[in-house]
């Protein structure tokens, strides 16, 4: 009776947790993991949630090309360093991606987020252009904390097409597990920088959802975790599964691994919670083997995963933007590196000009 009483005590108390550290912001799309397996075997899983289909396409960019933020006269500009091979949203962001280095940069919503103000003189970058910037630059987490923290350019956000507010942020891993997260919260930059920081997902800002998750480890969670499809209970799900998973070094067991706990952390097709738009179905996943370089990806709607090797991508300078046409056509899946076709790139989504 004591056991049964304590139990019970224990769940009001997450319950209530949850629900303080949320406020009033319902569970939003998407979620993040990063897998350790044996002898480097480094794997980034993510699910891409969303209330309609955004018309996702994948891209190979070259190095060399000539970048800007989206913004035209006022954009950060850089030539990218490392070609990549990236999902795009609405044919006109870069929503999730990993470059020739092993580096993966995924976009996740957040409802929270506060950007500079308007008037903000720093060079700028569109939130849709910025998961590119980080591919384009940097090959380590490393690297792109030392860039970033410097504050020398203001994000911008985007509305989409759908008229959703665009409110992001973004996490970034690399070959080694390395992981940072970069926030905009009250019009500030906030970096997250650890390899720790193994899961995203979206609501609350991330040092609140590192204080759930910290809660839930005093579980066993092979007894007990959350299970609904809001944002704090799939990060604790997220937490407990990638770690909780056979750890290998065998590259197809790892890519197996991050596949079933994104599958067990996504939203069935067909769900919308009335009055939260944003509480919807997976749309796709995908998974990144950063120590062999290969790109997996999955339309819910589709039989099975495609992949891309990166090693059999051609990423020299002058080489062309190429595309693999998937919006409308879920049935594309196996090897797909040898069927990417010429194309010209997709134009950053920028807020309408006044």
């Amino acid at each position: 009776m004591m056991q049964r009483l304590s139990l019970s005590c224990l769940l009001v108390v997450a319950v209530a947790l949850v629900a303080l550290v949320e406020g009033t912001h319902d569970a939003t799309a998407c979620t993040r993991a990063v897998y350790f397996g044996k002898e480097a075997q480094t794997v980034t899983g993510r699910s891409m949630d969303w209330v309609e289909d955004m018309h996702t396409n994948l891209w190979v960019f070259p190095r060399g090309m000539e970048r800007d933020g989206g913004l035209g006269k006022g954009s950060l500009e850089w030539t990218s360093k490392y070609g990549s091979v990236v999902a795009s949203v609405y044919e006109g962001g870069t929503a999730d991606g990993m470059n020739e280095k092993g580096f993966v940069a995924n976009l996740l919503y957040l409802a929270e987020s506060e950007y500079a103000a308007a008037d903000d003189q720093r060079p700028g970058v569109c939130i849709t252009a910025w998961a590119q910037y980080l591919l384009d630059n940097f090959a380590t987490v490393a690297e792109a904390v030392a860039a970033v923290e410097k504050d020398a350019f203001r994000v911008v956000p985007v509305i989409a097409p759908n008229g959703a507010k665009g409110t992001v942020h973004v996490a970034v891993s690399d070959s080694t597990g390395d992981s940072a997260i970069f926030e905009y919260v009250k019009g500030q930059l906030v970096i997250h920088h650890g390899k720790e920081l193994q899961v995203m997902t979206n609501s609350p800002t991330y040092d609140k959802q590192m204080a759930i998750n910290e809660y839930w480890k005093d579980f066993d969670g092979a007894v007990m975790l959350p299970g609904t499809v809001r944002a704090a209970d799939r990060f604790v799900r997220a937490s407990y599964y990638i770690n909780a998973c056979q750890q290998s070094a065998d590259a197809r067991e790892a890519v197996a691994a991050v596949f079933s706990v994104m599958r067990n952390v996504s939203v069935p097709r067909g769900i919308l919670k009335k009055g939260a738009p944003n509480v919807s179905s997976t749309l796709w996943l995908t998974v990144a083997d950063q120590k062999n370089r290969v790109y997996y990806y999955q339309d819910t709607n589709s039989p099975g995963a495609l992949w891309v090797k990166l090693d059999k991508i051609d990423f020299k300078e002058g080489t062309g933007v190429r595309k693999l046409t998937l919006a409308g056509k879920p049935d594309v899946v196996g090897d797909q590196s040898a069927n990417f076709a010429k194309s010209e790139p997709f134009q950053f989504l920028a807020p309408v000009q006044k």
